[in-house]
């Protein structure tokens, strides 16, 4: 082999070392897991003095982010927002996102009786199909997705009849547990977690800004009830 030559191989052979050297770290940098919390304005959670980092979107993110598997979790709630409306943003909001894992909360504005009127604005058994295919047009997508029922309103609230809205929401929160259990997906039960609270003599007002929306102590206790449900699903994801 001609001498010229030596030094020109030299710097081949260094220099797939060092390729195959930064493969190396590539492969071994962590992925990121994408969670999208799909909701009304209780997702959302913006509120005046409710912080950005005390909405449980943010404390989700806190709570499940480990070094060798950081978390990033998207807030897609909107207020006012019900089941049959979520439909239409699904893809570009949820789907296109790319998400590894998807949780939806729906059911207090599905629920709620306005004033003048006497029924909710969707029926219960509308607001439980429009959740399945909510559920399924994602598992579609291989989304692994976590269903929720809403928070208790407190004792203070009343709707457009003037009765508890937690009489009517209590009914379409079952459905929400029928489709959960029908599709096998897993369930956080936000309802009976603060209903049990409030049995226990906790005081619903005191986690929300209006007896509805959750103030930074509501978010927390929706946090609570979410990551034991979450931890074991995000560990799974690759």
């Amino acid at each position: 082999m001609p001498k010229y030559c030596l030094p020109l191989l030299l710097t081949i052979c260094l220099c797939l070392l060092l390729l195959g050297f930064q493969g190396q770290i590539s492969a071994q940098e962590p992925s990121t897991v994408r969670i999208v919390v799909l909701g009304d304005s209780i997702t959302k959670g913006v509120r005046t003095g409710v912080a950005a980092e005390e909405i449980y979107q943010h404390l989700l993110q806190t709570n499940l982010s480990m070094k060798e598997k950081p978390v990033v979790v998207l807030n897609e709630g909107i207020g006012g927002e019900r089941t049959d409306q979520a439909f239409k943003r699904l893809q570009k909001s949820v789907i296109d996102r790319k998400p590894h894992l998807v949780t939806i909360m729906y059911g207090t504005n599905d629920s709620y009786v306005d004033p003048g009127k006497t029924e909710s604005r969707i029926s219960a058994n509308e607001y439980g199909a429009n959740l399945e295919s909510l559920v399924k047009q994602l598992q579609a997508e291989d989304i692994q997705v976590v269903l929720m029922t809403e928070p208790r309103w407190g004792q203070k609230a009343r709707n457009g009849l003037g009765e508890s809205p937690n009489d009517r929401l209590e009914l379409f929160m079952e459905e929400c547990r029928k489709v959960a259990e029908k599709l096998e997906v897993p369930l956080v039960d936000n309802y009976v977690y603060w209903q049990q609270a409030e049995a226990d003599g906790a005081n619903l007002s005191d986690w929300t800004t209006d007896e509805c929306h959750p103030n930074a102590a509501g978010h927390e206790q929706i946090t609570k009830a979410m990551l034991p449900v979450l931890k074991p699903l995000v560990a799974e994801i690759n």
